[in-house]
């Protein structure tokens, strides 16, 4: 599967829309953010800052894993809109440890978000 447009969170009002009243898992080198939507899939936006991964070729690494591993949760994730932020430190885990991470949040959200939701 590739990344449609469908996919994505791309205007402000989208990204603005979760950070008002998200549903929030944080451990390790991201925070997840998420917030059902009006849709039937889940929508990925991402904010790599500068702060944390200095350089393009590392921000645009991590977004790649970010986006390998959403597709990979895709059918799991339900209709969410999330948003995946970094934390400090990204840029010391191994490539290894980010998807082990990313794998450990999307099942949190899921049941966190899930049962916030009952």
């Amino acid at each position: 599967m590739n990344f449609p447009r469908l996919a994505r969170l791309t205007l402000k009002r989208d990204f603005s829309f979760v950070f008002e009243d998200p549903c929030k898992v944080s451990a390790g080198s991201f925070t997840i953010l998420a917030r059902r939507n009006e849709l039937s899939h889940p929508r990925l936006g991402m904010a790599i800052s500068k702060k944390n991964a200095k350089t393009a070729v590392s921000r645009n690494r991590i977004k790649r894993m970010v986006r390998e591993s959403f597709r990979a949760h895709y059918e799991q994730l339900g209709d969410f809109d999330i948003v995946v932020l970094t934390r400090r430190g990204v840029m010391e885990q191994s490539k290894q440890q980010l998807s082990m991470s990313l794998e450990k949040q999307w099942n949190a959200l899921v049941k966190r978000c899930a049962a916030s939701l009952s």
